[in-house]
């Protein structure tokens, strides 16, 4: 593993700190970093899973094609995050597709490795069941995302998603990422994302800031709905029109 790999892929593992030396020593031994474009494919749909994969750096998103040939997207997938886990415990194929979206730097953690680690280290059983754990509540939250009605909501919602602590330690409070990624993932145009981060920026829910998004409270970001602000404001503007035909 190169120095600058060996840099990135500590920062984007926490995991790391609870194995034993031995079992780090076969992590570095057995990674194997590579970069993808963006567009390219890190994962195929029907291709067998032989990895364990985090994003060292870059963005990818996790999407699959309905029957009709409608793109759902599932998830983003920032630095710092892992996935895969539940598709090498099945030992199956991977049921969705993952594309980069800009330039990313990507681990692959052999399944051998990945099933010797299970076998020996605790911590990274820990590690792995916190993961799926996360992992679920997240799915869930993005069903609810797409039934939403609001452009606004979905594009917070999202956003938020990708402030996870557990499963994307890497990103803290700033996520670069731009209008045209984040339409990717929340199914908008960049016209409409603009329009919605705009509104959310004015109710102090996140910051623009050159080439990413300051989130500094994500809670608040994932409690957004749209509808609650809408109706206190059309209630706010009937009482001005009220309080003008009183006067």
């Amino acid at each position: 593993m190169k120095p600058r790999d060996y840099t990135e892929f500590t920062q984007s593992c926490p995991w790391m700190a609870e194995l034993q030396d031995s079992e780090r020593l076969r992590v570095h031994h057995d990674l194997r970093v590579q970069v993808f474009e963006p567009g390219a494919p890190v994962c195929q749909r029907g291709q067998s899973a032989e990895h364990w994969v985090g994003v060292l750096s870059g963005l990818v998103k996790v999407s699959s094609v309905s029957l009709s040939g409608k793109t759902i997207t599932y998830t983003g997938v920032a630095p710092g995050g892992w996935f895969g886990e539940g598709t090498l415990l099945k030992r199956d194929v991977w049921k969705y597709d993952v594309i980069a979206l800009r330039k990313s730097r990507i681990g692959l953690l052999p399944a051998e490795t990945f099933f010797w680690l299970l076998d020996r280290s605790l911590a990274f059983n820990h590690t792995i069941v916190n993961q799926l754990n996360e992992r679920l509540g997240q799915f869930i939250g993005q069903l609810q995302i797409d039934r939403l009605a609001g452009s606004d909501e979905r594009v917070a919602h999202t956003l938020a998603a990708m402030f996870h602590p557990v499963l994307y330690p890497g990103v803290g409070q700033m996520l670069r990422v731009t209008q045209e990624e984040l339409g990717y993932l929340c199914g908008l145009s960049r016209q409409r994302v603009n329009q919605a981060l705009q509104r959310l920026s004015s109710l102090g829910l996140l910051r623009l800031r050159y080439g990413g998004i300051e989130v500094p409270d994500a809670a608040r970001l994932r409690a957004f709905e749209s509808s609650h602000v809408e109706v206190h404001e059309t209630a706010r503007g009937v009482q001005r029109v009220t309080q003008h035909e009183a006067g």
